[in-house]
């Protein structure tokens, strides 16, 4: 049984693969979800568009918080697992669902809170507050499941398991096209919900998948009946969660402030300006999954590969998904050059969101393989249990730079939308650059003799 987990022995293109792959896939169901929530909502108008555009910021927190810690847990499970400790990967496993839980608790008051404001800030009146804030309380409600889904694959994650996550997110992406127009319009004992009914049928979906990953989990190794009283909460155990969970945490939410800021200036430019970076942005996100699955199967790989010191394999990983990654980016590149315009027109048939949007995947489309080396070389970092630097560098990427950049470009010398874009792209490669020389750096101060 223990053989089916290890990573420490198998040859690394071959689990990198192996791992990333399915990883990859569900994810990009995952994305198609939200596409599916994006396109529904372009039907019931453009202002409902706008409105889940806008709530995207706010929905990421909760991303960011639930894949933050579970990227913590991931580490401690993977690196204890890796070093033949069983009972530490087991206590790990369990009170990294209690932490989960307790700090969904807070999630949801603050968010639920915090909301008005937020919306406020970004210009959001009338109509359109009220079907933001509709969403988003929906959502931050059931932030729960979310959190307890993201802690369950991250015991799968520590173990190479991609696969079970992989498949809820394509069972979840075909039950939300039913659910979604089902919610949305009513039929069948439901009223029309409009907008509530895109929040609740991802909630129902959330729900199933806690059901589903935790009978996988229960399956493994690392969660028995005897475990279930190790979920009391013990300070140790959340300490060492929380010092290596809460900076991937904040270095993640430092990517919705980022786009909460992003959005901010775009707003200056109106509804449709909102609208269309929203959906170019979901469509970035399709061409960059691949980067996704090699960030996990790059911090497992290096995380069971450090807790057993075997450090060579630890510099193999790392090439080999740069490479990999290096591949799967050049054709992303050009599918967003060649056919921008096409995949924006799936979501909206304004010309002039159309038009917008298309203009900013021209410039990204050549920041793609930046993101790959920001993935793989943070994953390596979280991988060797070192989290501080991504913290650092994801501040500076997402709100100390384009608080500056986007100020100069859009306030003091008013160059427009297509200015910001490509502040996005000189901000993304800097800090690309600056953390792929940093994570050298890092694994040959820790392992001088393979790097």
């Amino acid at each position: 049984m223990r053989d089916d987990y290890d990573l420490t022995k198998r040859p690394i293109p071959g689990l990198i693969r192996k791992i990333a792959i399915p990883a990859s896939v569900g994810f990009f169901f995952n994305t198609m979800f939200n596409v599916v929530d994006t396109f529904y909502g372009g039907m019931i108008s453009t202002q409902t568009l706008a409105a889940l555009s806008l709530s995207f910021p706010l929905f990421f927190l909760i991303i960011a918080v639930g894949s933050g810690i579970a990227t913590g847990a991931t580490a401690l499970i993977a690196n204890s697992y890796g070093a033949g400790d069983l009972p530490g990967a087991k206590m790990f496993a369990i009170q990294g669902i209690a932490f989960g839980v307790l700090v969904s608790l807070g999630l949801t008051a603050l968010g639920i809170h915090a909301s008005p404001f937020l919306f406020g800030v970004l210009g959001a009146t009338g109509e359109y507050l009220i079907q933001s804030l509709v969403y988003m309380n929906t959502i931050f409600t059931g932030s729960i499941l979310f959190i307890v889904n993201y802690m369950l694959n991250a015991i799968l994650n520590a173990l190479g398991d991609t696969r079970s996550f992989r498949n809820f997110l394509i069972f979840g992406f075909f039950l939300n096209i039913a659910l979604d127009p089902w919610f949305i319009y009513g039929g069948l004992f439901l009223p029309p919900m409009g907008i509530t009914g895109i929040a609740l049928a991802t909630l129902l979906v959330e729900l199933i998948g806690c059901l589903y990953l935790g009978m996988r989990v229960a399956k493994t190794e690392l969660i028995c009946e005897r475990c279930s009283r190790d979920i009391i909460p013990k300070t140790g155990p959340f300490r060492q969660i929380a010092y290596q969970g809460f900076p991937a945490s904040i270095n993640l939410m430092t990517v919705g402030l980022g786009i909460f800021i992003i959005t901010y200036y775009i707003s200056i430019f109106g509804k449709e300006a909102v609208a269309a970076y929203g959906v170019a942005v979901r469509v970035e996100q399709i061409i960059l999954l691949p980067s996704i699955g090699l960030n996990i199967a790059t911090m497992a790989i290096v995380a069971q590969n450090n807790g057993a010191g075997l450090f060579d394999r630890i510099r193999q990983t790392l090439n080999t998904a740069l490479k990999y990654g290096g591949v799967c980016m050049a054709a992303g590149t050009v599918i967003m050059l060649f056919l921008g315009p096409g995949l924006m027109g799936i979501f909206t048939r304004d010309p002039e969101v159309i038009q917008i949007g298309s203009h900013y995947l021209s410039i990204a489309a050549f920041i793609l393989y930046a993101y790959v080396i920001l993935y793989v070389s943070v994953a390596a970092l979280q991988g060797v249990k070192r989290p501080g630097f991504p913290l650092v560098i994801g501040l500076a990427r997402q709100i100390v730079f384009p608080l500056i950049v986007f100020s100069l470009l859009v306030r003091m010398l008013d160059v427009g939308l297509g200015g910001m874009w490509w502040g996005i792209f000189g901000i993304t490669w800097s800090a690309a650059v600056i953390t792929f020389f940093y994570t050298q750096y890092v694994l040959k101060k820790v392992m001088p003799h393979t790097f």
